[in-house]
């Protein structure tokens, strides 16, 4: 049963964060400008399958509430967002094993907490309401660069293989650049890695992961102010794992697809809506995920 434990551990082990779609990261906005959003997600099918492992399937249903808040603000005279996200999970996954038959597995509790800073670092100044009208009708490429940094607060039990917290810290370091394809036709492409700090209390192991680097790619229409719509891309390869100094052979790597779109319900108020489909490790076995969320700027 243990070795079981330990190959599920690994099996779930790798983040979901390594697969985030993120649209107009870069897109500055005015400042001084602060925006509340509430979301929720629900993914569900194979989240995070590794052919190599025992298992012959694995079913996941998370349901996610997501609170955040992003204040804009000038960085050595750029346009720079501080953003905060607070996740809360409650989910159940099961595997079907040979010899065990099903194993499930049920959680909840407070996610780990993430922090992100981003400058523009050529484009887009430190802007006013009335500099951003002038930008947003006469946009120009925009380099940015980000920071974001996760603590580990989330709900764990040393106990247990499958936790909503991943007991480590863990930071992305990204470069983006928005290309202007037509007056209302935008280019994204992200360039980032993922750093992890060690989980020294994996089932009473140490559990280390190498970095895992990122791409991602969005096509952004926008149709009028507030209301823009983006097709996603992201794709990933790296954290490989090492537990008590024994090298798995647990590389990461796949690719997910997905839909977002925005619109505005008044001044103010806003809703984003967004889908995307994809696997992990070149599986037969895929996942979605669905997303609502309402912002509130002020």
């Amino acid at each position: 049963m243990r070795i079981l434990l330990l190959c599920l551990g690994l099996l779930i082990g790798a983040p979901l964060t390594a697969q985030e779609m993120t649209p107009r990261a870069y897109w500055p906005i005015p400042l001084e400008t602060q925006v509340l959003t509430v979301g929720a997600l629900y993914t569900t099918g194979d989240i995070v399958p590794d052919p190599s492992l025992p298992v012959t399937g694995l079913d996941s249903k998370i349901a996610t509430g997501l609170l955040g808040y992003l204040r804009s603000m000038s960085l050595f005279g750029r346009s720079a967002n501080f953003i905060l996200e607070v996740p809360y999970s409650n989910g159940t996954s099961e595997v079907e094993h040979s010899e065990l038959g099903l194993v499930e597995r049920d959680y909840r509790g407070l996610g780990d907490i993430a922090a992100t800073v981003s400058v523009n670092l050529m484009g887009a100044p430190a802007m006013t309401k009335a500099d951003f009208s002038q930008f947003r009708h006469d946009p120009k490429p925009v380099l940015g660069a980000s920071l974001k940094v996760v603590a580990p607060t989330g709900e764990y039990e040393d106990d247990k293989v499958l936790n909503v917290g991943a007991n480590r810290w863990a930071a992305k370091a990204e470069l983006g650049y928005i290309a202007l394809l037509a007056p209302r036709w935008l280019l994204e492409l992200h360039a980032g890695v993922w750093l992890f700090g060690d989980n020294d209390d994996f089932l009473g192991l140490t559990k280390e992961q190498n970095d895992i680097y990122s791409a991602q790619a969005h096509l952004v229409h926008r149709f009028s102010p507030g209301f823009w719509v983006s097709v996603d891309m992201t794709a990933y390869k790296g954290g490989r794992s090492t537990l008590d100094d024994v090298r798995l052979d647990d590389l990461q790597r796949d690719s997910k697809l997905g839909l977002t779109a925005v619109f505005p319900l008044a001044r103010g108020h806003g809703l984003k809506a967004s889908w995307a489909t994809g696997s992990v490790n070149d599986s037969d076995e895929s996942f979605n995920i669905y997303s609502i969320s309402y912002q509130r700027l002020f």
